[in-house]
């Protein structure tokens, strides 16, 4: 008969039971390690192993991780990438079980996202630490609708147990109207506008690494179309520059956990789009080479496990998409585009 492990500890579960743990409808399972259904898979190494959903895989040996293997290697990090497809509820699910999971271990954790922007993180210090707002005016504030602009309801569990807990986080992106001008004048053009100065970007080094380069122009061109590399050159730029925005984001924090010389605080989880931490190129590479790779840090690519899907993600565990995949059930939107 197959065990399932629930994630974290032992006061985790204990936890469970009085509601904390508790994520709708789910008790957030780790991967089941013995037989039963599911669908067989061949990993690098010849062995097998089992597709199923809630399951862990490790990229480095194509196998499913054990809970008790994946729990003190996740509370080692300094940071832990956790990369969503949008509009899928199950990886806030996952995302909340991770979170309070650190909680029962005694962490601190710290929280930055994607879905906000520099211009909104004074609103969030203030969300966070007790001001009281109602909904309505912590979103304009925000600036939720400029910045975002997709259902808050996706988002609001997560912001929702940051405020419960009074942990800090981070809105990572640069505001949307710098992203545009990038967007539209590519950066040499844009180092020059005003707005650069103001949000602290003018003087800042972004690396065009010639691996992130190649894989964001054939994303591009799977889903755009192909066509010379001029025609994607500033997307590019705005792509780049955006990963290099977060990255600063996340060592402004880091280094602040770090100043408080406190062996419970953090992990700072980082919450993105999956684009963002792919191959763990487009912000982990930044933040290691800030850091002068002197961080422990490891990616968790969430992503939706159907029978159909089994050929794409044996890819993405030979090509190490991240460090891990998490797999779990399809989001009511359906599965990923492949671009």
């Amino acid at each position: 008969m197959c065990k399932t492990p629930i994630l974290f500890s032992v006061r985790a579960i204990l936890a469970a039971f009085k509601g904390l743990l508790v994520v709708g409808t789910l008790w957030l399972t780790v991967a089941c390690m013995g037989g039963g259904g599911g669908s067989s898979i061949s990993s690098q190494n010849g062995h097998h192993g089992l597709f199923k959903e809630w399951q862990v895989i490790d990229t480095a040996t194509g196998q499913p991780i054990s809970l008790d293997q994946w729990t003190p290697l996740l509370l080692q990090q300094d940071i832990i990438y956790l990369g969503e497809e949008h509009h899928n509820r199950f990886h806030i699910d996952a995302a909340l079980t991770l979170l309070r999971g650190l909680k029962s271990e005694g962490r601190t954790p710290a929280l930055a996202l994607e879905m906000f922007g520099w211009d909104g993180q004074a609103t969030l210090d203030q969300y966070v630490s007790g001001v009281e707002m109602n909904r309505q005016e912590f979103l304009e504030n925000v600036r939720w609708r400029q910045n975002w602009g997709g259902p808050f309801e996706d988002y609001e569990p997560l912001v929702r147990l940051a405020k419960e807990h009074h942990w800090t986080m981070d809105a990572m992106n640069p505001p949307k109207s710098l992203v545009r001008i990038v967007a539209k004048n590519g950066l040499a053009q844009a180092e020059s506008d005003p707005m650069m100065t103001e949000w602290g970007m003018k003087d800042e080094v972004i690396v065009d690494d010639p691996i992130y380069r190649l894989r964001i122009l054939q994303q591009l061109q799977a889903c755009h179309g192909k066509g010379d590399d001029s025609r994607y050159q500033t997307m590019l730029d705005a792509s780049m520059f955006r990963d290099e925005g977060m990255a600063k984001t996340l060592v402004n924090r880091l280094n602040r956990i770090r100043s408080l010389n406190d062996t419970m605080a953090g992990p700072l989880v980082s919450y993105t789009g999956a684009g963002h931490i792919q191959y763990n190129l487009p912000v982990p590479k930044r933040v290691a080479r800030r850091l002068a790779d002197q961080v422990r840090q490891v990616s968790i690519y969430m992503t939706s496990f159907d029978s159909g899907r089994i050929e794409e993600l044996q890819d993405m565990i030979r090509e190490k998409a991240a460090d891990y995949l998490w797999l779990t059930p399809v989001g009511a939107k359906g599965l990923p585009r492949r671009c």
